[in-house]
Parts: C-alpha cells; structure tokens; sequence
C-alpha cells in the first residue's frame, strides 16, 4: 500500500477539497465515504462523511489518524479512491486481487492559495456557482457571470444532487467504449443537458444521450439548444416510452418523474436492455392507490391523504423489489429535501449478479395489500393462477 500512502501524504493538508471513497466491495455497509478537511478551534482535523443507504454518519479525525482510516477503507472495504485538491487530481483504483492503479493529474493553482475551513463550509457543487456554463445561462438558472437566478436555485441545487448520483455510478460505465443513455420523458432536459455536460465536458467520456418526450415543441427546442452548444451526441426525440424500440442494448436508462405506469414501462425497457444502471424518480403513483385494500389497515386507508401517500411508497418499494429479482442492487433514496416537492425518491438500480431475489416477501406483501403493480405484470411471466 506504499503507493496509497505516498499520494495520501501529498494530499492530506489544508488545500485538500474532499476525497471520495466509493464503489464497496460488498453489497452491505457503507456504499460511499467522503473525507474533508475542517477546522476545529484553529487545529486541522478531517471529517469523514460515511453514507449507508439514507443515513448520513460523520466522524472527525485528527491528521495524523485520519491517513490510517483512508488507507484501511480502501483496501478492505472499497475499490475507488478519488482525490480532489487544489493542486492536483487523483483516481485510485484497486482491483481483486489488490492491484493498485493511480492516475494523477496537476492543478494549475498557486500553492498556499487560502481555502475556507469550518465546521459548516460551503457545499461544494459538482457545477459551481460563479462559473458561467452556457446551457445553464440559456435555461435561465445562471446569469452570464455565473450568479445563480434566486428563483431557480432549487433547480441548481437539484442538477447538482443528481449529477453526484452519476458521479457514484461512474465505476459501472465504461471507459473503453460508447457510453449509451437514454433519458426518458425528459421535459426541458435541466438535467439532460447537465449529464452530458458532466459526463462529456468534465469526465470526458465517450457518451451518447437520446432524450424521448411527447411534446414536440420541447423536443425542437432541446435540439436546437444542443446543435447550438456542440452536443454532438445529445440528441431528443418524440415518442412515447412504451412504444419506443430505437436501441437494442443502453448503459444506463433515466426516467425522472414520468407520470404513473409510464416508470414501470421504462423500468422494463431498462431490464430488457440489460442497463447496467436505471436511476429513476417517479411521479403520480396513482395506480396502486385505486388497488389497495386491506380489512386490517381500513382504519389507515379510509383516510384519502394517507392512503395516497402510503399507495406511492408500497409502489415503489414493490419495484424495487422486482428490480432485484432481476439482478440489481436497488437502492431508494433521498433526491431532494422534502421542503421542495414530495416527489423527492430516487430509485437507483445497479447490475450486480450477487443479487437474487425470489420474490417470496413480493408476493406476501402484494397479496397481504392486494395490489397487482403494471411492472410486475411487464417483467414476470405468470402461469394462470399462479403467483409469481
């Protein structure tokens, strides 16, 4: 690990940014860990920042402990390190069989320059604030000097959650080949755009994105938004997303807020195309709430606003199980805070062929509430009469 420590040594200072800690080795435990540098009654410590699902734990370390715990995530627990410091980038990745690789790329800024350290600092953005990028400009969520329009930085905000979303996955996508994303029911494409632009101008990946929607008007407006910008490979189409058959194999398939069953019907194309990753946030999960029924939670489901809210979460509780039948890791998290829109859960789905689910709990579940979701009757070929 002698190469680990070196580059920890170069990093580990008041100019370091934050390192990440991703990509587990198993499917149980924390799945990411991002370390920054803070202060504490004017001495340097780091705080480590350990996400297991939807909780958030941190940690605080002096300097001279904190090199042991990087150093011990990443070669037991973790097979991703990567460094962001004002002076340089690194990547380390570490393979099976303990193979070390290390990419390490210099920073063009001033040693010593001052970097703001509290307890509570600044979040750093994955596209920050102060920097004009022009698709965010002709959106109308930054000025021309990069300033953030007030009434639209819940947006800003959002793309960024989402881009750090697409930064954990970055490991599932490849680096050989041409990355393939479909986008569906992508609307004003805030975050179409922003995945490409994160993808291709800042990781420069070889990626190619189609964005469906039904609108027509939004679709010439996205192309040509796209020519403008030299998205060569961004490109939106109208059709509608169970009919849609352009592709036969995608990477990774995105569905935010699509209305209904319109998420199941893309859930299934994304399992049908063997998508390494689905990130999906849906929307109007109306289906279930007319289904649900159960003599025992009558006096719960009497009441409509409970019963709506309880049908959207059994809802998407039970596609994830499906996904995991499957064989995808199936997390449901958080995508933005509560305060901005109830539509806030993200299912993010990664291939993993350590997966198995036999969907025993599905079925008691599903009958227990007497539900039949769209995405079971998409994915599962039933016998008459049978469960699944």
């Amino acid at each position: 690990m002698e190469e680990i420590n070196i580059i920890l040594n170069e990093c580990l200072d008041k100019e370091l940014i934050r390192i990440i800690i991703s990509n587990p080795r198993e499917n149980e435990g924390p799945n990411k860990i991002i370390v920054r540098p803070i202060l504490l009654k004017e001495e340097l410590w780091f705080q480590e920042t350990i996400y297991v699902g939807t909780k958030v734990l941190h940690k605080n370390y002096k300097a001279e402990f904190i090199q042991e715990e990087i150093v011990n995530n990443i070669t037991k627990n973790f097979k991703q390190l990567q460094i962001e410091h004002s002076l340089m980038n690194a990547t380390v990745l570490v393979s099976k069989k303990g193979k070390i690789t290390i990419n390490k790329k210099q920073n063009d800024a001033v040693p010593g320059s001052p970097i703001k350290l509290t307890h509570n600092r600044t979040k750093r953005y994955i596209i920050p604030e102060g920097k004009s990028v022009e698709f965010l400009v002709d959106l109308g969520v930054m000025t021309s000097d990069g300033s953030i329009i007030k009434a639209k930085y819940d947006k800003f905000k959002q793309i960024n959650r989402f881009l750090e979303f697409i930064e954990d996955i970055l490991p599932k996508l490849s680096n050989s080949k041409e990355i393939k994303i479909i986008d569906f029911g992508c609307g004003k494409s805030y975050l179409t755009f922003a995945m490409y632009y994160y993808l291709k101008v800042l990781k420069s990946k070889d990626v190619r994105i189609i964005g469906l929607d039904l609108k027509e008007e939004v679709i010439d407006h996205c192309n040509k938004l796209s020519e403008k910008y030299g998205f060569e490979k961004l490109r939106f189409y109208k059709g509608d997303i169970a009919q849609f058959e352009g592709v036969d194999s995608v990477d990774m398939v995105v569905t935010l807020h699509a209305c209904d069953t319109a998420t199941d019907y893309a859930l299934e194309k994304a399992v049908k195309w063997g998508a390494n990753v689905i990130l999906s946030v849906p929307c109007c999960q109306h289906e279930l709430n007319k289904q649900l029924h159960n003599e025992i939670l009558e006096p719960v489901l009497k009441h409509g606003l409970i019963k709506e809210r309880i049908a959207a979460l059994v809802t998407d509780a039970l596609r994830a199980e499906l996904l995991e039948s499957k064989g995808y890791k199936v997390q449901i998290l958080e995508f933005i805070d509560m305060e901005h829109t109830p539509k806030n859960i993200l299912i993010r789905a990664v291939k993993d062929e350590k997966i198995a689910n036999n969907l025993k709990k599905y079925n008691a579940c599903k009958d227990f509430l007497g539900v039949a979701p769209t995405l079971e009757k998409l994915l599962v070929k039933k016998k008459t009469g049978e469960n699944i």
